[in-house]
């Protein structure tokens, strides 16, 4: 059953949720413009097609499933396009200092099945079983993305010389 929002409640969840959305979103489509487009979309749909929310929280992870779906799509869209690459992102806009950007910058460069996991559980503070079920995977499936994302991240940040960072997440491995 298709739920109407009121305008206030519309830009309640807009202001509410829109940093955290756009975050999700510029992490698999690392352009601006396109995590846009793709906020537009999420918030389109809450508008005319959300379903009716049994509170905030469930509110909350309908949409960000709906982001991480719409961005997976357009990804297939854009390879399926034989397009050459992605742009870089623009860090200047995310507001980070110099370590935590290439921090990110690392976190980003992983595999597509451990960066969301990553993201979603260091940058926004999910529970495992939360992400598990944004992810529609199972808790184990999230514990070892985010075992192998960690051994990837510790690799790559030795391989770089990145001192501070290594011991900065020495205690997350």
């Amino acid at each position: 059953m298709v739920q109407k929002l009121s305008t206030q409640e519309f830009e309640e969840s807009y202001y509410n949720y829109k940093d955290l959305l756009f975050r999700i979103a510029f992490t698999y489509l690392k352009t601006r413009e396109n995590t846009e487009d793709i906020l537009q979309e999420v918030f389109a749909k809450l508008l005319y097609e959300s379903p009716e929310f049994a509170s905030e929280e469930h509110k909350k992870r309908w949409l960000i499933r709906v982001t991480v779906n719409l961005c997976k799509n357009e990804l297939k869209q854009y390879w399926n396009r034989n397009c050459i690459g992605i742009e870089a992102a623009d860090y200047e806009q995310m507001h980070l200092d110099r370590r935590e950007e290439t921090l990110l910058d690392e976190v980003l460069a992983l595999p597509e099945k451990c960066k969301a996991p990553m993201i979603l559980y260091y940058y926004e503070g999910y529970h495992v079983r939360e992400i598990a079920e944004i992810l529609n995977c199972g808790e184990s499936a999230v514990k070892m993305r985010l075992k192998k994302g960690r051994e990837l991240l510790k690799l790559e940040l030795e391989n770089g010389g990145m001192d501070y960072e290594i011991r900065r997440i020495s205690n997350i491995v």
